[in-house]
């Protein structure tokens, strides 16, 4: 358990997996964080911890001993040749935002895809996101482009920015 007031950053356990459904679906519900349209449950999230590879990582933040966020790499595609590059998942519930655990999430899952042999991660991040595009920027993460209208989501269409981290 942490002490209030510091970030603990550590694999996710099946433990964690009501908290990390908790703080996914109110994305789902309230944000355009995410694209999804329907929450998850509690099966499908243990199907997706469970079938984790060792470069497709998920770890969460713990403050005060309480999940707070969490970040998880997954496969940018299917196909052989994208193998080494991978897609950054990131959420952090509402009261623990604007407090460094997005960041500290980030660095500790990019660590962790470099220590796997990652060549490049690609974040999909809503244009409206600010605050997102300001935590991907500070962390190393490069514009790669836009993509127009792509996304539908409380009664309008979104543009999301492609952003993309390169190993050295």
């Amino acid at each position: 358990m942490s002490e209030p007031g510091t970030i603990l950053i550590r694999a996710a356990t099946a433990d964690d997996l009501e908290a990390i459904t908790a703080i996914y679906n109110d994305a789902v519900r309230n944000t355009v964080s995410t694209f999804d349209t329907r929450e998850r449950t509690m099966d499908q999230q243990m199907a997706w911890l469970t079938k984790r590879e060792t470069k497709h990582p998920v770890v969460v933040a713990e403050s005060g001993g309480k999940v707070a966020g969490w970040a998880s790499l997954g496969p940018w595609s299917e196909r052989g040749a994208y193998a080494g590059t991978a897609e950054i998942s990131l959420y952090v519930s509402e009261n623990h935002r604007r407090k460094g655990i997005g960041k500290a999430l980030v660095e500790r899952i990019l660590e962790l895809g470099g220590k796997a042999g990652l060549h490049a991660v690609i974040s999909r991040i809503v244009s409206s996101n600010k605050a997102s595009l300001e935590l991907s920027r500070k962390s190393g993460f490069k514009p790669a482009g836009t993509l127009k209208e792509v996304g539908h989501k409380f009664g309008k269409y979104h543009d999301i920015e492609i952003w993309q981290y390169i190993y050295d």
